[in-house]
């Protein structure tokens, strides 16, 4: 908690969310265990939510919601020195109120060593299952963007689509002057021409008739002149 590489304990943007932590009980019947025995895993929010699935469905853990993990609180459940074994480069761990690891409170960087486990606890079937699903099903969490990169990419993504935009809108108004021009051009040759010859030789019979009466009544009036005494 609170390194470069996964931010503060309470940072909202960490990978994963807040830490937090989650009771582990089960059924004793199931691995004939003590009432008592109970362990808590402690990591980001994300994590926990993901593999509380698999304890459930492998452990026969008993589902409960994560809280908040503060062990700086004099009535925190448990604390760093309870913590039983850490996973994921010790970004996630296993507790247990029932263990107290002297060495965890010793501020000398060259002490590696750590309090044994209770034998009940060492062979407990119930601790062993807990940590084989949090060894194979432990989700690998990755740390936030880099707000500069994501920013970087936006603005070209941003850019690219203006200028894909203003390149198609020119492709449709090109194509759309194409088609007006052709369409002129269609219809003041090729096709005036052949609607001329069409109506030459399947003339339409209402303006053939109206033709015909027109010729009749210029005769008419001929007849009628040649016969004025």
């Amino acid at each position: 908690m609170n390194s470069s590489e996964y931010g503060p304990q309470y940072d909202a943007i960490r990978p994963g969310g807040l830490v937090m932590h989650v009771p582990l009980r089960t059924n004793p019947s199931h691995f004939n265990i003590t009432e008592d025995e109970v362990y808590y895993a402690i990591g980001d929010r994300e994590s926990l939510l993901l593999i509380m699935i698999s304890y459930v469905t492998w452990c026969h853990v008993i589902p409960a919601w994560p809280s908040k993990f503060d062990p700086t609180l004099p009535n925190s459940t448990v604390k760093l020195e309870n913590v039983v074994q850490y996973f994921r480069a010790s970004s996630f761990a296993l507790a247990s109120p029932a263990y107290n690891n002297t060495f965890a409170r010793i501020s000398n960087s060259d002490t590696m060593g750590s309090t044994p486990l209770p034998e009940i606890m060492e062979y407990s079937p119930f601790r062993e299952c807990i940590d084989h699903v949090t060894r194979s099903s432990l989700a690998i969490m990755n740390k936030p963007p880099d707000i500069t990169v994501v920013t970087n990419v936006i603005i070209v993504f941003t850019s690219a689509g203006w200028i894909i935009l203003g390149a198609a809108v020119c492709v449709l108004v090109g194509i759309f002057y194409l088609m007006q021009s052709i369409k002129k051009f269609l219809w003041s040759g090729p096709f005036l021409y052949l609607s001329k010859l069409w109506d030459r030789y399947f003339p339409d019979p209402e303006i053939k008739r109206r033709e015909m009466q027109v010729i009749r009544e210029a005769r008419r009036r001929e007849t009628t002149y040649e016969n004025y005494p």
